[in-house]
């Protein structure tokens, strides 16, 4: 039984920073993909940032440079730090493990003022 957790969402001033973690139970957690994607109201869900097994990263352009991926194997968790932060990017943020038929967390609340 695969189980993820997500922590870390808040409400942050505009320019402020977050760090988003993504606990995912199960053996081998070394061995997949994680992703982070994100739902605001009304609109649809889209991805935002995949860290592979390889530990290779990639970014939805909106938030390169601003945001990073990383994961931490030993602790079976993914984070996702987020500094410059913009009104647009307040959403769910969701934690998402490839594999198997796919994994979805709960989702954390990133709201952030202008």
């Amino acid at each position: 039984q695969v189980q993820i957790m997500e922590s870390g969402g808040g409400l942050v001033q505009s320019g402020g920073s977050l760090r988003l973690s993504c606990e995912v139970s199960g053996i081998a957690f070394s061995s997949y993909a994680i992703s982070w994607h994100r739902q605001a109201p009304g609109r649809r869900r889209e991805w935002v940032a995949t860290i592979q097994d390889s530990g290779t990263t990639d970014y939805v352009n909106s938030v390169k440079g601003r945001f990073t991926i990383s994961r931490d194997n030993a602790k079976n968790t993914v984070y996702l730090q987020m500094n410059s932060l913009r009104p647009e990017d307040t959403a769910v943020y969701y934690c998402y493990r490839w594999g198997g038929g796919g994994y979805w967390g709960q989702g954390t609340q990133v709201t952030v003022s202008s």
